[in-house]
């Protein structure tokens, strides 16, 4: 491919507008607030634990922001050969006026009190936006978030269930979606009858996805309410349920959120193949890891069950995006999305997108 051909092809890529699938970004404080927020995302404390930093240093109670940045600054030079950190120095250029190509001991203070001049400016958000080309952001709302106080336009709300699939015989959880309802799910008829006015509340509000992060051996499947109300009640005598037991309660939540995905026309987003708290003594978001023992065969069930639902799925591996690109090639309700972080780098990006582009029907 010529140059010439690569500017024009890039320039086309550049005139279109962007809608992020994803994110955790809070609505009612979306922009941040210091470099702290940036270099505090997990991308850089992660690598920089990595190769050698604290936790503890940078999450120590009541830090401030501009101390967490110069706790962190001196591990940049053990990260500069990562994407993460090209990515940082482009920012930093494109945004905060920065003109050099490494961040130092000498340099940060001033990129600091420049990205906080910036980033103070009462109509950034508007600025990052428009110059990011992003028309809209897909949120990741907890399930009993009012969703009140922003535009739901911009930030688009997205039903996040975790919670619900796999917590939920923390009292918590049952309490928040009592609270969050005015339902009492003792029993599967309430618990589907809570279901349902969580997913209309999520509507109103102008819900278009709901999203779930899976573990690499959940394996989705149809649960009797028979077998449900069995759960329920030992939940409701304090008898602890076993590990078998509590995996079917899981399936039997996923499988009810699948039917009013159904019942609502909604995409279901699946992100698939992660274990959480591999690595306990790593920085907040640096724990979680994937393993090679997943494959979607295991969702096949599922995929054959509802096929008037839409599922953008996400692997975690550059592994199993063969597998994934298949499975679209194949399935007309399954859709290639976003690569976690695992595998967000240019050489796997690179190559699964070709993948995708050649394989994948164009609609």
């Amino acid at each position: 491919m010529s140059a010439e051909l690569e500017h024009r092809l890039l320039q086309e890529l550049n005139r279109i507008r962007l809608i992020d699938p994803h994110s955790h970004i809070n609505p009612l404080a979306a922009p941040a607030k210091s470099l702290a927020e940036i270099l505090g995302y997990h991308y850089y404390t992660e690598l920089a634990h990595s190769a050698g930093l604290k936790r503890e240093s940078i999450e120590q109670p009541g830090i401030s922001a501009k101390e967490k940045v110069a706790r962190i600054v001196p591990w940049l030079s053990t990260i500069e050969n990562t994407i993460q950190y090209s990515w940082l120095i482009q920012l930093c250029q494109a945004f905060f006026e920065f003109d050099s190509d490494t961040i130092t001991l000498q340099n940060w203070e001033a990129l600091y009190d420049r990205a906080q001049a910036v980033l103070s400016q009462p109509d950034w958000e508007n600025q990052v936006l428009n110059r990011s080309g992003l028309d809209a952001v897909f949120l990741t709302n907890d399930f009993d978030d009012p969703l009140t106080g922003f535009d739901t336009e911009r930030y688009i709300p997205c039903l996040r269930t975790d919670d619900l699939v796999f917590h939920w015989t923390k009292p918590e959880t049952r309490d928040r979606l009592a609270a969050a309802t005015n339902i009492q799910a003792d029993n599967a008829a309430d618990f589907e009858r809570a279901l349902a006015t969580l997913f209309e509340h999520f509507l109103k509000h102008g819900a278009r996805a709901c999203a779930i992060s899976l573990p690499p051996d959940f394996e989705p499947a149809a649960i009797s309410a028979a077998e449900a109300d069995r759960l329920f009640g030992a939940i409701q005598r304090k008898t602890p349920l076993s590990t078998a037991e509590s995996r079917t309660l899981s399936q039997y939540i996923f499988w009810k959120l699948a039917e009013n995905c159904a019942a609502h026309s909604l995409p279901f987003d699946l992100m698939i193949g992660v274990n959480r708290r591999v690595y306990e003594g790593g920085v907040y978001q640096g724990q979680d890891l994937f393993d090679s023992r997943c494959s979607l065969v295991q969702y096949k069930q599922l995929l054959n069950a509802f096929p008037q639902v839409t599922f953008p799925i996400s692997v975690l591996s550059h592994g199993m995006n063969q597998e994934l690109v298949s499975y679209s090639w194949i399935f007309p309700n399954v859709v290639t999305n976003g690569h976690w972080w695992y595998s967000n780098t240019p050489a796997y990006i690179e190559f699964d997108c070709r993948t995708r582009l050649t394989a994948v029907p164009q609609t």
